[in-house]
């Protein structure tokens, strides 16, 4: 175990941790969207995560940090947040938001991201992009929405780490990029059917798994 103190409070947590998850795991809230705790490699793209750690020059991203005995944290500093907020623009610049009919309302990363950083669903005083993209996908077990997504990755990594393949994997390139879905094939032969990780991770609800595939899902966990 090692001591740490994050914004003037300790705690102790297991070795190899990282600073994200040992501040999660304390209660301690920071924004992120990509991040995983099984995953060895951190995929650290949301840009959401960072903090100030004595010693470093600049905020890091606490996903990519490990923690260490005496390391002293600051998650709310003005240069975290102006960072934090501007990363969270950024998503929200390709990201329609529509919390009244989010079918993830609930449980939406944006949205309790927008409450905690104290700002608004939309990308002011940034631009509203638009995409070459569809408003929603039929992926055959699963529905997609684009404009929800903020391409994680939460569920193409469940889905290989679940299945040891990828029927769920990232499409296009650029700015243009959104989920995929390719299975040779029956499709009876492919998981999915009767998984439902993917959706279940996803944060911002743009997968999810059609009514007569989600009830299979439910009954065999």
């Amino acid at each position: 175990m090692v001591n740490l103190i994050v914004d003037d409070k300790k705690i102790k947590v297991e070795e190899g941790k990282s600073v994200l998850q040992a501040c999660l795991e304390n209660s301690i809230f920071i924004p992120n969207m990509c991040f995983i705790k099984t995953r060895e490699h951190p995929h650290a793209s949301c840009r959401l995560c960072f903090v100030e750690i004595d010693g470093l020059d600049h905020p890091v991203p606490s996903c990519t940090e490990k923690v260490r005995q005496g390391l002293v944290v600051r998650t709310a500093t003005p240069s975290v947040r102006r960072l934090q907020r501007m990363a969270f623009k950024l998503l929200m610049s390709a990201h329609h938001c529509h919390p009244k009919v989010c079918p993830a309302k609930d449980g939406c990363q944006l949205i309790r991201t927008a409450k905690h950083l104290e700002v608004g669903l939309n990308p002011r005083p940034l631009e509203r992009l638009e995409r070459d993209v569809e408003e929603e996908v039929d992926l055959i077990f699963f529905t997609y929405y684009p404009f929800r997504c903020v391409l994680c990755g939460k569920c193409v990594y469940v889905c290989r780490q679940k299945n040891g393949h990828n029927p769920l994997t990232f499409a296009n390139r650029g700015f243009d990029t959104v989920i995929g879905f390719f299975a040779s094939g029956d499709p009876a032969d492919v998981p999915c059917h009767h998984c439902g990780a993917c959706a279940n991770v996803c944060p911002t609800g743009a997968l999810v798994l059609k009514p007569e595939y989600a009830k299979a899902a439910t009954t065999s966990r």
